[in-house]
């Protein structure tokens, strides 16, 4: 693994040419990014998930070695291959969802997200597996709405995990589609529109984390938008986290140019064509990195029934892969390992930590 801190750039900015540049009405016309399991795998996964369940591991503690794959690992690595250096994501398509019990769902999820990196905890009681189910009809524009608890429509931003992963359990009686778009092909839009702009996305922001976390230790982080590392472009994004940080005390006002740049690179994520969208299937798996795509939601409806609601699985993982590890970049300097509980705290015994409680979504009030 290669580490390396965050500068500018003192080389003349050029587009990025990689997989990771891409249109989403270009990659929508064919399904390279979906990857079928065969039926070998779906087998070894079913039977491996059904002995995590029976032996319940400690979802803090368990190990990949003690279950081992063997029919998934070249897919496993593929999928790697295609967060690290190619497109940034991979939805993966196969799992026979409607014939398990959540809890055997969620035991196959996790023991791919052991293989995909190391997951990481969600809120403070220390979730290493949440929901993203509606408990909640409030819309986005209340402050203490919670993106992963409504069924309002989301918008682009990156999370606070090296990889964002989401498992389709099942999806809403309409809409609910996941949108993607790439952080390389905003940034080539910007070189060729206001090339004068750009060297603005290399220098440092301060981005809210009060409004991410109430129980953040400080109100603010750093961190710039783009980084080019080794050849490997990296983007964290989310303007409206650089704005209200804005309201914090002694941080520096941004400048007119860098208003300007972060309003351009709205307009351009937004713009027709530039997102890929996709409906969730029961049993389908995004695995995403947040260094090279966005990410977002559209407005659904929900049946009635809580039994039947829109029901995701989401883990957060820290993956030491291809991608190099940039000090200081993003949220990878603030987030927490899922053996130990945050800074401060004695106990340890919030969280959901059995396979078997881990899928239940939590009540809004009660959820960190």
């Amino acid at each position: 693994m290669t580490t390396a801190t965050v500068d500018a750039p003192a080389l003349k900015l050029e587009e990025i040419t990689t997989a990771a540049a891409w249109r989403g009405d270009v990659l929508s016309k064919s399904d390279s990014w979906v990857y079928m399991l065969s039926e070998a795998q779906i087998a070894e996964l079913e039977a491996l998930g059904t002995r995590f369940v029976e032996e319940d591991p400690d979802l803090r503690f368990v190990q990949k070695e003690e279950y081992p794959l063997v029919e998934c690992l070249d897919a496993i690595k593929e999928w790697g291959r295609d967060v690290d250096s190619g497109r940034g994501f991979v939805l993966v398509r196969g799992l026979r969802t409607h014939l398990y019990s959540d809890a055997l769902s969620a035991a196959i999820y996790y023991i791919l997200g052991l293989y995909m990196g190391d997951p990481i905890r969600q809120n403070e009681k220390g979730d290493l597996i949440d929901s993203v189910y509606a408990t909640s009809d409030k819309m986005m524009d209340d402050p203490t709405a919670k993106s992963s608890k409504v069924r309002d429509y989301l918008v682009f931003h990156s999370d606070s995990s090296d990889v964002v992963s989401l498992m389709c359990l099942r999806p809403a009686k309409e809409g609910g589609a996941s949108c993607l778009v790439s952080g390389a092909e905003i940034y080539n839009e910007i070189l060729r529109r206001r090339p004068d702009l750009a060297p603005l996305l290399f220098e440092p922001y301060h981005w809210d984390w009060r409004r991410q976390d109430k129980y953040a230790p400080a109100d603010t982080y750093t961190s710039p938008i783009i980084n080019l590392t080794d050849g490997v472009f990296s983007m964290y994004a989310g303007s409206l986290y650089i704005l209200t940080a804005q309201e914090y005390e002694g941080v520096p006002k941004l400048t007119p140019e860098q208003i300007e740049v972060l309003e351009l690179f709205d307009k351009i994520t937004y713009e027709p064509g530039m997102a890929i969208e996709m409906d969730f299937r029961p049993g389908d798996i995004q695995w995403l990195s947040n260094y090279a795509a966005l990410h977002a939601r559209t407005l659904y409806h929900d049946y009635p029934e809580p039994q039947r609601r829109r029901h995701l699985l989401r883990l957060w993982l820290s993956r030491q892969g291809d991608r190099p590890v940039i000090d200081g970049f993003g949220k990878n300097g603030v987030v927490q390992v899922r053996h130990k509980p945050r800074e401060g705290q004695t106990e340890d015994n919030l969280g959901f930590f059995r396979i078997k409680d881990a899928p239940v979504p939590r009540l809004l009030a009660d959820h960190g």
